[in-house]
């Protein structure tokens, strides 16, 4: 939907997945929307050479949130948002419905 507006599906993925969970990385990205990890990866990076995104180091995993500083931060929200809402329903719940605890110590794997 986005995708002509961005210069990639991948950078819209990415972006969408952020508006949606708020932070994520890139692995998970491609995994959400079956996609190649490289293409994803590389949109991220651009995204945040542009000032859009920030990221930081999580053990091994580079994770990635919109950057607060950002001047238009709050008119790319709403464009997202609004993209959001077109996007099937099925998508659109399973997007927004993030599951993530804590793994209980000392459980086996």
């Amino acid at each position: 939907m986005l995708a002509n507006l961005l210069g990639s599906v991948n950078k819209e993925r990415a972006l969408i997945y952020l508006a949606g969970r708020g932070r994520g990385y890139a692995r998970e990205i491609a995994r959400f929307f079956d996609a190649p990890l490289f293409p994803v990866q590389n949109a991220m990076e651009k995204l945040e050479a542009a000032g859009v995104l920030v990221s930081r180091a999580v053990g091994n995993t580079r994770e990635y949130e919109f950057n607060p500083r950002y001047a238009a931060r709050t008119e790319l929200a709403a464009l997202l948002d609004r993209a959001l809402s077109l996007y099937p329903a099925t998508l659109r719940d399973k997007l927004l419905l993030t599951r993530s605890r804590p793994r209980r110590k000392g459980k086996p794997l």
